[in-house]
């Protein structure tokens, strides 16, 4: 409880060039959620309206995108997975991925086209689930390596899968190189969402396929324009992704938009608050709850938007995500209930701290926080550990006062 909430923003001259972000805005969004919609699985994920949460915070409304319902599998991650998978299976054959629904692309014709594949990655759970998920469903195999620490119940919902799963003796950094060093050795398919140079196609297409989730919350808000948009970050592909659709879909007219991490993995705030034009690494072991987030080396494509188009970067205690999953798990009368893990409840933990919390004013001020305020939160992973989660909402662990 000595920790206490950092912030970094990031200002901009009025006619600064920046970035592109057409390729995550509407129209390739719109192409993300076309295949995805070919799935038999798919549905839109609810966005959640926390009408009496906003109330007693003090805010005009609260939504929060409910990640936990994707595709069956308690997470947003397999909808990068599986777009990058039906890319790079498109690429093979000099396809289109709209030329590659669901029912073509796990028929017996495409199988045979490709041959086997290995799919290999890094990950804490989520991501390799969806991607192990989707190699399964197309017959083909796949290798998770997953960091010191993992969850038992992550790693046994991917072997599930069929895939070749363990739990390494590393980080998640050093791990995603263990991957890169299986594709390079055994000319496996590396699906990471960490870019660097030279790798740099694959994470584009999993942040392409984040978008969708961001288009089914601007359709769900029926026209209602949220004015703060706040998003976990590990690596920063997800929020990289979301921040560049909300900044194609509405230009300098966007939403206020709030990148947040673990304070024991928080390389995007080191990286904006040097504001050096450098990449700032953490490279101890980054222990926080939020697995999903715990990351210590910026994605390239990621932070070239957040770096353009996001303006606040906080770096928060694990006390945070830990009221969040509380408040959304056990939430006011009148409100819908929304399991959120560690990594999901990230966000609305913060928007609730920076709200309740009188030593947080400057903050609150600083994200320009108010009775007006529309805030869009997305809860990007159900109780993906159980065992944990109950840790964190029935026993206690890790209070917030």
């Amino acid at each position: 409880m000595n920790e206490s909430l950092k912030l970094a923003q990031i200002t901009r001259t009025e006619n600064q060039p920046l970035s592109s972000v057409e390729r995550f805005g509407p129209e390739s969004a719109a192409k993300a959620r076309a295949f995805h919609s070919s799935f038999p699985e798919y549905q839109a994920t609810p966005l959640v309206n926390l009408k009496e949460l906003a109330q007693s915070l003090g805010v005009a409304s609260i939504h929060v995108k409910d990640e936990s319902y994707r595709f069956g599998l308690n997470a947003f991650k397999v909808l990068g997975g599986s777009y990058t998978i039906g890319n790079y299976i498109a690429g093979m054959l000099d396809l289109d991925i709209s030329e590659l629904p669901y029912d073509r692309l796990v028929s017996e014709e495409i199988r045979e086209k490709t041959g086997e594949l290995t799919f290999v990655t890094a990950t804490d759970g989520n991501h390799g689930r969806g991607v192990a998920w989707t190699a399964n469903r197309l017959g083909q195999k796949s290798v998770v390596y997953m960091p010191k620490g993992s969850a038992l119940e992550r790693l046994e919902n991917i072997r599930k899968l069929g895939a070749d799963a363990s739990i390494t003796e590393f980080n998640y950094d050093d791990a995603v190189r263990l991957a890169k060093k299986g594709a390079d050795e055994h000319g496996w398919v590396m699906v990471q969402d960490t870019a660097w140079q030279g790798y740099e196609e694959i994470p584009g297409w999993i942040m392409e396929g984040y978008t969708t989730m961001a288009l089914e919350a601007t359709e769900q808000l029926q026209g209602e324009k949220p004015t703060h948009v706040f998003l976990q970050a590990g690596v920063g592909a997800m929020s990289g992704a979301v921040t560049g659709y909300f900044s194609a879909l509405y230009g300098k007219d966007r939403p206020v938009i709030t990148i947040v991490e673990p304070n024991k993995a928080d390389c995007l705030y080191r990286t904006a608050l040097a504001n050096d034009g450098q990449l700032h690494f953490v490279t101890d072991d980054m222990q926080t709850i939020m697995a999903g987030l715990a990351c210590g080396e910026p994605c390239t494509i990621g932070w070239e938007v957040l770096r353009d188009h996001a303006d606040n970067f906080i770096s928060m205690p694990d006390y945070v995500a830990a009221e969040g999953m509380r408040i959304m798990g056990n939430p006011l009368p009148g409100d819908p209930r929304i399991i959120s893990g560690e990594s999901g409840a990230a966000t609305l933990g913060l928007v609730a701290e920076i709200m309740r919390n009188s030593s947080m004013a400057k903050i609150r001020k600083a994200l320009k926080l108010d009775e007006h305020s529309r805030i869009l939160c997305f809860s990007t992973e159900g109780d993906t550990d159980k065992e944990n989660y109950r840790r964190i909402v029935w026993d206690g662990l890790h209070p917030s006062f």
